[in-house]
């Protein structure tokens, strides 16, 4: 099998100059290159250009993916929307990284798994997924707890050291793990994510706050007011000048203060939450066969009731003596046979079986179909 890879870039804050496409131009003669985007995919050789560099100094969300396995997500957020030190909990055995650039934090997410499966639309997940940016910046963390779980999954497949994982505490654990977002959602699915462990993490997740009400104009005016004349003249330079998209949201936190950050102190170690998952699934499974076994049964107890109806039929389709009609009808017998076990009629079933191939025994395809399927009486 070749190898495949896929780049995707996104500007979000700003589009691309003219000039700056121009540069990306130079790392790569066949990528799609807009002022928003820049997607580029390779069944052989290597992309010339740096992502991390890229996204430091073009775009804020990358997406890139392989086909041995590498899930990889890097967003870009301007530095007073997220800082390091609410970051640097999360951060974790090379899966989760942070750093800082003069304006921006640089968040790398990566999910490796070399014998996953190949997910066939994965390619279009950055657009979905680009939306936790916001959230992040809004002091919604689930984006970043949904990377640590994610990182302390593919590392237990990875480490037998069991001290180990009692020793990692959960970082702060944040609201309304049980209701992702939709960029949430499609951030957990591209991370791997194990449904299992974020159903027992979010046991310990308190409710996800109301979303923060949009001031009106009697309340904005007041405030406003009250800023120095110095921050006022400052955020108008910046306004005019218009190339700062997230001005409006620093403006309301000048205003109203940081949002209410909805995270609760971690205190349950990776072992506990791998081994409460592991229960769980192992529940589920549980529950899901017992499911399909209660399924089987009664399917099986109503069959048995209808037990002349099918041998009306089984003779019919006998009687026409064609091919297909014979494998209708051991197909019939088939499953006859096991509801007839199933309610304790086994002997009689085999009795009348009997009698059917002794009727029939000039029939040599009925026979062999018969005896191919163990239907002998």
């Amino acid at each position: 099998m070749s190898e495949y890879q896929y780049y995707e870039f996104l500007a979000i804050d700003r589009p691309l100059t003219r000039e700056e496409q121009v540069e990306l131009r130079a790392l790569s003669t066949r990528a799609r290159i807009t002022a928003t985007s820049f997607t580029n995919e390779y069944q052989w050789g290597n992309f010339r250009g740096d992502p991390r560099r890229m996204v430091e100094r073009y775009y804020d969300a990358h997406l890139y993916l392989t086909n041995w396995g590498t899930h990889q997500v890097i967003l870009r957020l301007p530095k007073g929307q997220l800082g390091p030190k609410t970051v640097e909990p999360y951060c974790f055995d090379g899966s989760v990284e942070a750093w800082t650039t003069t304006t921006h934090l640089v968040l790398d997410l990566r999910s490796e798994d070399e014998g996953g499966d190949w997910d066939e639309d994965a390619e279009d997940s950055l657009g979905a997924i680009a939306g936790v940016r916001a959230e992040l910046a809004s002091g919604d963390h689930r984006a970043l707890y949904l990377a640590w779980l994610s990182a302390i999954g593919a590392w237990e497949l990875q480490d037998d050291d069991e001290e180990a994982y009692q020793d990692e505490v959960e970082p702060p654990v944040p609201a309304g793990l049980d209701r992702l977002t939709a960029p949430q959602r499609a951030l957990a699915d591209f991370l791997r994510v194990d449904d299992d462990l974020l159903a027992i993490a979010a046991q310990a997740s308190p409710p996800a706050p109301a979303p923060r009400k949009r001031p009106g104009r009697k309340e904005l005016a007041p405030l406003i007011a009250a800023l120095p004349e110095k921050v006022k003249n400052d955020l108008l330079l910046r306004l005019a000048l218009g190339d700062e998209p997230q001005l409006e949201a620093e403006l309301l936190r000048r205003l109203h203060g940081e949002p209410p950050v909805a995270t609760v102190p971690g205190q349950r170690s990776a072992a506990e939450l791998l081994d409460a998952a592991h229960t769980l699934a192992t529940e589920r499974r549980q529950g899901a066969e017992r499911v399909r076994v209660e399924a089987r049964a009664k399917k099986l107890t109503t069959l048995a009731a209808d037990e002349q109806t099918i041998w009306r039929e089984v003779e019919n389709h006998v009687a026409r003596k064609q091919a297909a009609r014979y494998d209708t009808a051991v197909a019939l017998l088939v499953q006859l046979r096991d509801a007839c076990d199933h309610v304790g009629r086994g002997p009689e079933f085999r009795q009348r079986l009997a009698t059917l191939r002794k009727q029939y025994r000039h029939l040599p395809g009925l026979l062999r179909r018969l005896d191919d399927r163990a239907l002998r009486g």
